[in-house]
């Protein structure tokens, strides 16, 4: 088989955009980034399942706790962006595996706890490995998929909901097992776990992203990677500049994302990011919760009425790929917004006075309409609307954003009950979803469905500097003869 030559960006970018599915190691790959993704709901949603015996058991104010559920969300406001940055400056794969170790470290100092300090230091290093992990994963995985199944990146909602719904069967079996109100650490103790077998599996299996080395104008190594990935031989060509000028200003960076034709993409990535993180960390992570007022006080009986609602987020999720590439990622998560409007309104209006069955339809109604439209096109719109070697930062941002939307929730919702009650709201944040409705109805980007490499883009905005492109295309001799031990290794 003749040699693929590597000269660019855009001739790794090709080559992934012929392969006719994600086979092989770059499947492997695929499915490791999402487990990563997996653990990161896990970890979140473990504060949800075991939230009211952690009330009960740590005697926890109203106060403490919104802080101990939207500690981790306040870090990675903080670390997405940190990762990102790291992501775009020194590569994927690094950040990723450290983003392991922060999460089985915080995994382990929760579970041990003996007071509200010592989560709340263990909910910090999950929210850094949370800030860190969602920058990185969906950009990798943007990178790794062929342009014709770049809407199958909203899977990752799919998996979240099978990650919160694995806890809530945890919690039915350690409930079943007498673990009483200590439930909670039994289920931070499984993410642990698996933040640790991640590690392990992360650290042996990932490669680095070909296109942000390329991008890079790391030719050699991008040739390395792609033939680790897809077991065919590769090799650097004289390097050739047919894309826009490399950015290669580290955090600066994040300037050109609110420039020229990225402007909107990233005003509507962050809408659909930020709102769908209200409403559900506002709501959906409140289920076990909104379950009680609604159901009763039976732990068995509400863990299972929550786990229905979440079983229609795992439908919704894995079937978001299939609306999204029918009718791109902003038609979908327009009218999920203006479902979850309707349902969040019935609610603040009629929450205490529903009869059983529809008060078990709505909410099952709410999640799907959130999982199978906004839930995850936020981060699959901000991975897939910007060129590599920006594309880690702009997920940072964007990422902070939706953080910032869920501590918001999170605070928010335990406060407003406790103030104005569970219909009052319920009715404030219906506000949100209307807002974003309306946005998305205004801005009509969809990448999946543009012909467009956002890799190789023309107007691509860029930073002014008329030696720029030059300056990028000769590398120190160094970098060149690290590249070539590289491929002798």
């Amino acid at each position: 088989m003749d040699a693929v030559t590597i000269r660019s960006a855009k001739d790794v970018t090709n080559f992934i955009n012929s392969r006719t599915g994600i086979r092989g190691r770059a499947a492997v790959i695929w499915w490791l980034l999402l487990s990563g993704l997996f653990l990161e709901a896990l970890s979140n949603s473990a504060m949800s399942a075991g939230l009211s015996p952690m009330t009960e058991d740590l005697n926890l104010s109203a106060g403490e706790v919104a802080l101990l559920t939207s500690l981790s969300s306040w870090v990675a406001l903080f670390f997405n962006p940190i990762g990102g940055w790291m992501a775009d400056r020194w590569g994927r794969v690094k950040p990723l595996i450290a983003a392991k170790v922060l999460a089985l470290a915080g995994a382990l100092i929760a579970t041990f706890a003996d007071g509200v300090f010592e989560v709340s230091i263990g909910r910090v290093l999950v929210g850094m490995a949370y800030g860190i992990d969602f920058a990185i994963a969906m950009a990798m995985l943007a990178e790794f998929t062929p342009k014709r199944f770049s809407s199958r990146l909203s899977m990752w909602q799919g998996i979240w909901y099978t990650a919160v719904s694995v806890n809530l069967l945890l919690a039915i079996v350690f409930y079943q097992l007498g673990t009483g109100d200590a439930i909670w650490r039994y289920l931070l103790g499984t993410c642990g776990v698996v933040a640790f077998i991640l590690l392990i599996l992360q650290s042996v299996l990932l490669v680095e992203s070909p296109t942000w080395l390329a991008r890079k104008n790391r030719l050699a190594a991008a040739a390395v990677s792609m033939q680790k990935t897809y077991k065919q031989p590769f090799t650097a060509g004289e390097a050739l500049n047919d894309g826009p000028p490399v950015a290669n200003r580290g955090i600066v960076n994040l300037a050109l994302i609110f420039r020229g034709t990225y402007l909107p993409r990233t005003v509507l990535a962050a809408t659909v990011q930020v709102v769908q993180s209200i409403q559900y960390f506002g709501v959906g992570w409140y289920l076990p919760v909104i379950s009680i007022a609604l159901f009763g006080d039976d732990f068995v009986f509400n863990s299972f009425g929550t786990l229905i609602f979440n079983i229609f987020g795992i439908i919704g999720g894995f079937a978001a790929a299939s609306l999204a590439g029918r009718i791109g990622l902003r038609v979908a998560s327009k009218w999920g917004f203006l479902i979850v409007f309707v349902i969040l309104v019935i609610f603040g209006f009629a929450h205490d006075s529903l009869p059983l069955w529809l008060g078990f339809l709505l909410p099952s109604v709410f999640i799907l309409a959130h999982s199978i439209g906004p839930g995850g096109n936020g981060k699959s719109l901000s991975s897939l609307s910007f060129r590599s070697e920006v594309r880690a930062t702009a997920n940072g941002f964007i990422g902070a954003i939706g953080a910032l939307g869920a501590a918001i929730g999170l605070v928010v919702f335990p406060l407003l009950r406790e103030a104005i009650g569970l219909g009052g709201t319920f009715l404030v944040v219906s506000v949100f979803p209307l807002i974003a409705f309306i946005i998305c109805s205004v801005i009509r980007w969809e990448p999946t469905l543009a012909e467009i490499d956002v890799d190789n883009e023309a107007d691509a905005p860029q930073f002014e500097n008329p030696d720029e492109k030059s300056a990028h295309l000769a590398l120190p001799e160094d970098s060149k003869q690290g590249e070539m031990n590289e491929i002798r290794r």
